[in-house]
C-alpha cells in the first residue's frame, strides 16, 4: 500500500447499471447514488450471514475473522479448504482470500472467494487490490464478486510486482492509492468496505501522523472498517486507535493476529511487512526452534495473551492471518474465548 492522498474526481467514465440476482434478494451495482456509510446492505439469506461485518464490529461481543491465501496446488487447495472446514464452526464475522505477490493469483483468489460465498455458511470477504489493474478490471471483479453473493470488500492498493519498497506503477487508467479503489466500490454498489491499517506505520509511510492522514482519508472515501497488519506489541495498536479518534474518527480497526508457528518464516513476514519482531520472543523461539510444536505452543502462548490484552482494550475483534492452516488459530480462539475477561 503506497502514500494515498484523498483525490476528487476519481471515476471519469460510469459503468452501466444493472441488477445482479443473489437468491431471493438482488444488487444494484450502480455508478450514481452513494449509499450511506453504514446502511443500504442487503443480508445474506444463508445462515450465519443475516448481520452486516460494520454491525458485528460495533456489538458487544468481539468478532473473529479469519485470512487465507489462495492455494498454488491441489494438495495446497485440499489443505485450504480443510483448514476452511474447520473453522466455519466458530462462526466467525467474515473470511477474506488475499492476493499472491504483487497481485498475482487474482483470478484463483476470486474464484476462491466465490466458491466460500456460494458453499458455505461463512461471509466471505473479496480482496481487490489496484496492482496491475485497470478501472475496467476492477469494475469486472467487483461485477464477479456481486454475483456470488459477496457483499464486502477489502480495498488495498497493493504491493508493486517487485515487493515492498519497491516503486508502485499504476495500470494505465488504473488507480495509485487506496482510496480512490474506496471511492470506486462505494460507487458500484451495497458493498461493505474494509481496508488496510499499519500500527507500526506503513514502510513507504514517512511519519505515523501520515498513516493516520491516510487512513481517516480512506474513512472519509467510504470505508467501513479496517484490519491492520500484524504486530506483537499492543501498544502500537492502540497508539494508532488514539491518533484516528483524535480526529474525530469512528473508524471501526481490527487488529491483526499472526500466530508464530514458524521461527525463519515469520521473521521474514516481519522484515517485509516492517513488523517490528521482539527480541525476547525471537530468542524463546530460537531455543525451540527444532521443536514445531514448542514453537507453535509459545506462538499460540504469545497471540492468546496479546490478544486478551486487545479485546480488554477496546478492540472490536481480532483478524486471524492463518497461513491456510487452522490448529494454531483454532488454539488461540479457544484460549481468548474462555477467558474471562472476553465481555466487553
Amino acid at each position: 500500500m503506497a502514500v494515498e492522498l484523498v483525490v476528487e474526481d476519481l471515476l471519469d467514465a460510469a459503468p452501466q447499471v444493472g441488477t445482479v440476482e443473489q437468491g431471493r434478494h438482488s444488487r444494484r451495482i450502480r455508478s450514481a447514488q452513494r449509499p450511506a456509510r453504514l446502511g443500504c446492505r442487503l443480508p445474506s439469506s444463508l445462515v450465519g450471514r443475516h448481520t452486516t461485518i460494520p454491525t458485528r464490529l460495533t456489538a458487544a461481543e468481539p468478532a473473529f475473522s479469519f485470512e487465507f491465501f489462495p492455494p498454488k496446488s491441489d494438495d495446497g487447495e485440499r489443505k485450504l479448504w480443510r483448514a476452511i472446514r474447520e473453522l466455519e464452526p466458530l462462526q466467525p464475522a467474515f473470511v477474506s482470500v488475499t492476493y499472491g505477490a504483487g497481485g498475482s493469483t487474482r483470478d484463483r483468489t476470486v474464484r476462491v472467494t466465490k466458491r466460500i460465498s456460494t458453499e458455505t455458511n461463512l461471509r466471505a470477504v473479496g480482496h481487490l487490490t489496484c496492482v496491475g489493474a485497470s478501472r475496467a478490471d476492477l469494475r469486472r471483479v467487483v461485477g464477479e464478486y456481486a454475483d456470488a453473493g459477496v457483499d464486502a470488500v477489502l480495498a488495498l492498493r497493493g504491493d508493486p510486482p517487485t515487493g515492498p519498497g519497491g516503486t508502485f506503477v499504476p495500470e494505465h487508467d488504473g488507480f495509485r492509492y487506496a482510496v480512490e479503489l474506496v471511492a470506486l466500490v462505494r460507487e458500484l454498489g451495497d458493498f461493505a468496505v474494509g481496508v488496510a491499517a499499519w500500527p507500526e506505520g506503513h514502510p513507504e509511510s514517512p511519519h505515523l501522523d501520515h498513516d493516520v492522514d491516510v487512513l481517516v482519508a480512506k474513512a472519509a472515501a467510504g470505508a467501513d472498517f479496517a484490519v491492520t497488519q500484524f504486530f506483537f506489541r499492543a501498544a502500537d495498536y492502540f497508539r494508532l486507535v488514539d491518533r484516528v479518534r483524535a480526529r474525530g474518527c469512528d473508524l471501526p480497526i481490527v487488529p491483526g493476529i499472526m500466530p508464530v508457528t514458524n521461527v525463519a518464516q515469520i521473521e521474514r513476514f516481519s522484515a517485509l511487512s516492517g513488523a517490528a519482531f521482539p527480541a525476547d520472543l525471537a530468542a524463546r523461539l530460537r531455543e525451540v526452534a527444532d521443536d514445531p510444536a514448542a514453537v507453535r505452543a509459545i506462538g499460540v502462548e504469545v497471540a492468546a495473551e496479546l490478544s486478551r490484552e486487545l479485546l480488554d482494550g477496546g478492540a472490536p475483534g481480532l483478524h486471524f492471518y492463518t497461513l491456510n492452516s487452522s490448529t494454531a488459530t483454532r488454539e488461540v480462539h479457544a484460549l481468548v474465548t474462555t477467558a474471562p475477561s472476553l465481555a466487553r
